[in-house]
């Protein structure tokens, strides 16, 4: 699918097998080099933090769910304005929620560091379209 493949895709899902499965759909299509799996906001914030001075470790994009325990998708995207210059212009936010919930598109869309919106499951017809906004 690639021809340039993204260096390094971070997914965060509370949900193990949602995380499995784009896992695969993303290494089946060859859309990126590494993939990392965190299984809540708090861990990707913590990643984040720990590896954001670094942007060999910095991902380039983050599949985001909105529905998570404690640190939620809104939770995370606040955050996320706070981080440093090498993370907020290195990492798009792709949206990747069970939700198709108008209001909470609609809250999530005007993001300056969200560019996608896609329903679970991903796809790699989705990928492709990820692919031409990169």
């Amino acid at each position: 699918m690639a021809n340039n493949k993204v260096g390094l895709v971070m997914l965060v899902d509370d949900n193990e097998t949602d995380n499995f499965i784009s896992e695969k759909i993303i290494e089946m299509g060859g859309f990126a080099e590494k993939v990392i799996a965190m299984d809540s906001g708090s861990s990707a914030l913590e990643y984040l933090r720990a590896n954001g001075d670094n942007a060999d470790s910095v991902p380039d994009i983050i599949f985001l769910d909105i529905n998570m325990p404690f640190v939620d998708g809104f939770v995370f995207l606040f955050e996320f304005e706070s981080f440093s210059e090498i993370v907020k212009s290195k990492s798009k936010i792709v949206i990747l929620s069970s939700s198709d919930n108008k209001r909470d598109i609609d809250r999530i869309v005007d993001n300056q560091f969200v560019i996608n919106y896609v329903v679970k499951p991903l796809t790699t017809d989705a990928l492709k379209k990820i692919e031409t906004l990169l």
